[in-house]
C-alpha cells in the first residue's frame, strides 16, 4: 500500500471470469420455511434470489470454472501463471489450501498458490497481494480468485442470516504492464484495514481449532455464521466510506472522475449509503445483489464482470472497488480499465 498520488501502475486486470451454481433459490423458498416474506427480504436487503451449490460442488470447482473463463479472456495458459491468490472464507478443507487444489485442477505447475482469509473484501485483499507480487518481481502473471460456498456455513433455520448469502466465484488475471500515455491503465491504488475488536459481531463460534467440530458444536449449531445485523450495518457504512475516500486520495483522482463504483454486494441499503457518501448517483453504481445475494469474496468480481459484459466499463474507465466484511476487514482499490 502507498501514500499520496500513487506510483505508476505495474499491474493490470487483463481477463475476468465468473462461475455460479445452476440452482436458483428465490425468496419464496425461505418464505415457505421461515417467518419471512419476499416483500420483507426485498425491502431490507434488496435480495430477490441467490445461487446455492449442491453438496458435491466445491469451492475449487467454482474457482476452476471462473479461472478458465478469465484465462481465455486474457489469452494465457496455465503454464504462464506464476501465482494463485485465492480469497475465501469457506475453504473446501483446512489443509491444504483451496488454492493448491485449484492449482492441480488447472495444471498450473509453475505457480505458487495460497489462500487469503479476509471474508468479504477477500478479492480486494488478494488483488493487493497480486499487485505486490508483480511489483516486487516475484510474479509477472497472477491469478486472483474470490470464491465462496457460504451455504455450507449458513444456518438455514436462522432468518437473520439464511436469506442473505449465496455461492459463487470470480477470477481475474493480473499481469505486469508498462505504463503508456498520461493515463496509464492498471491498478492505481489499494487500501486495506481491519479492526479485530469487532470480530464477534460477525463470526463462526465453533468448528475451528479452539472449539473443534463435536457433538456439542453441532447441537449448538455454533459451526454456522452468527451476525449482529444492526451493528454490522453501521460499521459497514462507516468503513466503506473511509475506504472509498482513501483509495480515491491515494490514486490522485477525484470522486467526480470515477466512472463506476463497484461495491460489495451485501445489502442494497449499505450500497446506497456508500454511494451517497461518495457523491455518486446510483446510475454510476453497479448493483446485482438482487440476483446473487451476498457472496462474500466472490461479490466484487461477480459485479465487476457483469459491469464489463453490460458495457458499463470499457477501456479507460476509472473504477472504484470497495468492500467490508467479517474481522472486521475492509478495503478498496481504484483501477483504470
Amino acid at each position: 500500500m502507498s501514500e499520496g498520488p500513487l506510483r505508476r501502475p505495474f499491474a493490470a486486470i487483463t481477463g475476468l471470469g465468473v462461475a455460479v451454481p445452476p440452482r436458483v433459490v428465490d425468496n419464496a423458498w425461505f418464505a415457505e420455511r421461515l417467518d419471512t416474506s419476499d416483500e420483507w427480504i426485498v425491502e431490507r436487503t434488496g435480495i430477490r434470489e441467490r445461487r446455492i451449490a449442491d453438496p458435491t460442488q466445491t469451492v475449487a470447482d467454482l474457482s476452476r470454472e471462473a479461472a478458465e473463463h478469465a484465462m481465455r479472456e486474457a489469452g494465457i495458459t496455465a503454464a504462464e501463471i506464476d501465482a494463485i491468490v485465492l480469497g475465501t472464507a469457506t475453504p473446501d478443507r483446512l489443509l491444504p489450501s483451496t488454492a493448491c487444489d485449484l492449482q492441480v485442477l488447472l495444471g498450473a505447475v509453475n505457480a505458487t498458490a495460497f489462500d487469503i482469509s479476509a471474508a468479504c473484501p477477500g478479492f480486494i485483499y488478494a488483488l493487493t497481494v497480486a499487485e505486490g507480487l508483480i511489483a516486487s518481481g516475484q510474479s509477472r502473471t497472477t491469478l486472483v480468485i474470490g470464491a465462496e460456498k457460504l451455504s455450507a456455513i449458513t444456518d438455514m433455520q436462522d432468518r437473520s442470516t439464511a436469506i442473505l448469502f449465496g455461492d459463487g466465484a470470480g477470477a481475474a488475471v493480473v499481469r505486469r504492464t508498462e505504463p503508456t500515455g498520461d493515463k496509464p491503465r492498471g491498478i492505481l491504488s489499494t487500501f486495506l484495514k481491519s479492526d479485530g475488536r469487532l470480530g464477534n459481531l460477525l463470526y463462526r463460534p465453533g468448528g475451528g481449532s479452539s472449539d473443534p467440530l463435536s457433538e456439542k458444536v453441532l447441537a449448538e449449531r455454533s459451526h454456522y455464521l452468527r451476525m449482529s445485523g444492526r451493528e454490522v450495518f453501521k460499521a459497514a457504512v462507516i468503513a466503506m466510506a473511509e475506504a472509498s475516500d482513501e483509495a480515491i486520495r491515494r490514486a490522485g483522482v477525484t470522486a467526480d472522475e470515477i466512472d463506476l463504483l463497484v461495491p460489495h454486494q451485501a445489502n442494497v441499503r449499505i450500497i446506497e449509503a456508500t454511494a451517497k457518501h461518495a457523491g455518486m448517483p446510483m446510475d454510476r453504481v453497479m448493483v446485482n445483489v438482487d440476483r446473487y445475494g451476498n457472496t462474500s469474496s466472490a461479490s466484487i468480481p461477480l459485479a465487476l464482470d457483469q459491469a464489463v459484459r453490460e458495457g458499463r466499463i470499457g477501456p479507460g474507465s476509472l473504477v472504484l472497488l470497495v468492500a467490508f466484511g467479517a474481522g472486521f476487514t475492509w478495503g478498496s482499490a481504484v483501477v483504470r480499465w
